[in-house]
């Protein structure tokens, strides 16, 4: 098989959004109405996501890491707490974390999951603990059933961060219809984008409201046009033109998830596994397959002394990789709070070692194949 290279073939990155012509011509209504901020398509979106996930209510923000920061707001997580998280996420994981003036505790990772070990977790438990923070991530939920034996064990909240997870199911139950409070992300490269975007599934219309008040300013507004102000909030409400792509996103979600399903079994079919990769957990009743993510053997071929090198060869023939995620507490940020190397080796390994390959709904028959090929070529060398 001769591999096509980015002179007589399109790149081929490692995501890309599917945005349909009714879609696009929905945001050109929305442009035309006059109202362009939050307004009736984020009342819609939210009522069609509330209906998704068993009439919970939901509401929408501007990003799911402010999402994350309101939900710990709305359990009361502050200076003094603890939040037991992973340090494989993106680093706004445990950002929002520090931002409420709290501490994150991060255990190691599951090697084979990749998400938080519950058993460190149980043991990573102090007077302090306020709350559990974990991901799922790529998509893969972490064991809910366990995850919540320990937090009703212990008294504590739990704040899922579902951002990679929309579509996910665990045993048969879609994630966001039951649980604590549920964050999903929106943003460009998720399972259903608004371009940036995020809201917070939560158990009560207290909540709501209370989380409506944080996402702006703490504003309450009363019928005869007076206001008032009773908690600190911020700026963190969703505009109607990113609700109207959210809108025809969801209805596509099904689908999307669906091709990206069928996408990641063409992986596991066609990769070739004496090239010595870590291939991810072969999910297909819970994953919602949001990134397909093999590891890079751990002693690489001497033409490929680093990751960074096969990236590089890699989209010299035309694909792009990403890196998703290094483990956080590696991070200057987290280093100068007592964190060091060797903390938490699963974590590390993998971080170090972690390669995303393309996959999303828009790929057509033969990327797979093509990429498959391209791996075969640049691990053996044979790329000029």
């Amino acid at each position: 098989m001769t591999l096509p290279t980015l002179a007589d073939s399109p790149f081929l990155p490692f995501t890309r959004p599917s945005i349909d012509e009714d879609t696009i011509a929905s945001v050109a209504e929305v442009l035309r109405s006059g109202w362009i901020t939050t307004g009736p398509k984020c009342k819609a979106l939210e009522a069609a996501l509330s209906q998704r996930f068993a009439g919970r209510p939901v509401r929408l923000v501007n990003s799911a890491t402010a999402a994350l920061e309101m939900a710990l707001r709305l359990v009361g997580v502050g200076p003094g707490d603890e939040v037991i998280t992973t340090p494989l996420s993106w680093v706004a994981t445990a950002n929002v974390i520090l931002t409420v003036g709290a501490t994150p505790v991060f255990v190691d990772v599951d090697p084979l999951t990749r998400n938080i070990d519950l058993g460190a977790v149980e043991k990573a438990i102090t007077p302090r603990t306020r709350a559990l923070l974990p991901v799922d991530l790529a998509g893969l939920p972490v064991d809910r059933d366990r995850l919540y034996a320990i937090a009703q064990q212990h008294h504590l909240r739990v704040i899922e961060d579902a951002a990679q997870s929309m579509g996910s199911r665990w045993n048969g139950r879609e994630i966001g219809t039951f649980g604590d409070l549920v964050s999903f992300s929106f943003h460009a490269n998720k399972n259903m984008t608004t371009t940036e975007g995020g809201c917070l599934v939560m158990n009560t219309e207290d909540e709501a409201r209370l989380f409506e008040k944080l996402r702006l300013q703490g504003v309450t507004r009363f019928p005869d046009g007076g206001m008032d102000v009773d908690v600190l909030g911020g700026k963190a409400n969703l505009t109607d033109v990113a609700a109207a792509i959210g809108l025809g996103q969801l209805q596509q979600l099904d689908t999307f998830n669906q091709r990206r399903r069928a996408l990641a079994q063409q992986y596991f079919e066609r990769f070739a596994r004496d090239l010595g990769f870590e291939l991810p957990p072969e999910d297909f009743s819970n994953s919602n397959w949001h990134m397909f993510q093999p590891l890079l053997p751990a002693s690489l071929p001497g033409h490929l002394p680093t990751r960074g090198a096969f990236i590089e060869t890699m989209r010299t023939c035309g694909i792009g990789v990403g890196v998703h995620y290094p483990a956080m507490h590696l991070f200057s940020l987290y280093r100068s709070r007592g964190h060091r190397a060797g903390e938490f080796p699963q974590a590390e390994r993998i971080g170090e070692r972690t390669v995303t390959l393309p996959l999303f709904p828009g790929m057509v028959d033969g990327d797979v194949s093509r990429v498959c090929e391209a791996v075969k070529r640049v691990m053996r060398g044979a790329v000029s």
